[in-house]
């Protein structure tokens, strides 16, 4: 079987190199014995997919890509381009969207996971809101998403709801994070009962971020918007469902819950363009792709 290769993002400014942020994962690649090739990003977003993947040669084989988000879209397109000069993605344009996107995922970790419920396209009228709302009981705080992401950090005014009942409040937080998002607005809006989680002193829900390979976990540590902590998350409950979803490379952020009731998965990635937090050794993860 070939050894998978890494597929990492270009330097805008400097194309022949790595995206200085993935710079130290190519170095670690190298230094494990592995090889990693690059892409333009930029280019593959803007929809100049041959132009993004100039530089991957013919016949390279298997790829794990490991960088910036994409949207499904523009992975669907790069898997495409690259089988056409005989090199595969190791993970499937249908395992990327069931990873990266809340709906693709939610299913299986439901129970697991704040309850939720979303709809598709942009800001929902005043009567899709009031459905979305009593989808979650029409009452309670919740948070406000779109497929992928979330704006915690305006979390007043984009991303926390304090009652659902408050239907004028709940329409101001959405109307305000669909603006936020612009273009980068992923799939549709999202909402999600709030739970209260185990916090840091500077009040930060303490959160760590598993990496899973075939199942297992590969590495475990802090998620990187807190990288000072240090969290051993039970995985009991997280395992099988993990299985269950079926995807190669995939990530789980967990947090514990206030009331002492255990850990709960409060997002759900693909592993290759989930960040990994600065000071965090990738040793074993790097080195579990390389011999996938």
């Amino acid at each position: 079987m070939p050894v998978p290769v890494i597929l990492l993002p270009s330097d805008p400014l400097a194309p022949k190199r790595p995206d200085p942020h993935y710079v130290w994962e190519a170095q670690l690649v190298r230094e494990l014995g592995g090889q990693y090739v690059l892409l333009d990003h930029d280019a593959l977003t803007a929809g100049a997919v041959a132009e993004a993947v100039s530089r991957v040669p013919r016949g390279t084989g298997p790829l794990w890509y490991r960088g910036w988000m994409m949207p499904t879209g523009a992975y669907a397109a790069l898997a495409a381009e690259l089988s056409g000069r005989d090199c595969t993605l190791l993970t499937s344009p249908p395992s990327y969207a069931d990873a990266h996107e809340l709906p693709g995922w939610y299913s299986v970790f439901e129970g697991a996971t704040p309850t939720s419920t979303w709809a598709p396209g942009g800001a929902p009228g005043p009567a899709a809101l009031a459905e979305l709302a009593a989808r979650l009981g029409g009452r309670g705080p919740a948070v406000v998403k779109d497929y992928v992401k979330s704006r915690k950090h305006e979390w007043a005014e984009a991303c926390y709801v304090p009652d659902l009942a408050d239907l004028d409040g709940l329409a101001r937080v959405v109307s305000r994070f669909v603006a936020l998002q612009e273009d980068s607005l992923t799939g549709g809006v999202v909402l999600r009962r709030f739970e209260h989680y185990v916090r840091d002193e500077v009040g930060r829900a303490v959160e760590a971020r598993v990496w899973w390979l075939d199942g297992e976990p590969v590495l475990t540590g802090p998620h990187p918007d807190c990288p000072g902590s240090d969290p051993e998350p039970d995985l009991t409950e997280v395992r099988p469902l993990v299985r269950r979803l079926g995807c190669r490379f995939v990530t789980t952020d967990l947090a514990q819950r206030a009331d002492g009731g255990g850990w709960r998965v409060v997002e759900v990635g693909d592993g290759q363009v989930s960040d990994l937090p600065r000071g965090v050794d990738a040793t074993g993860l790097l080195a579990s792709l390389i011999a996938a």
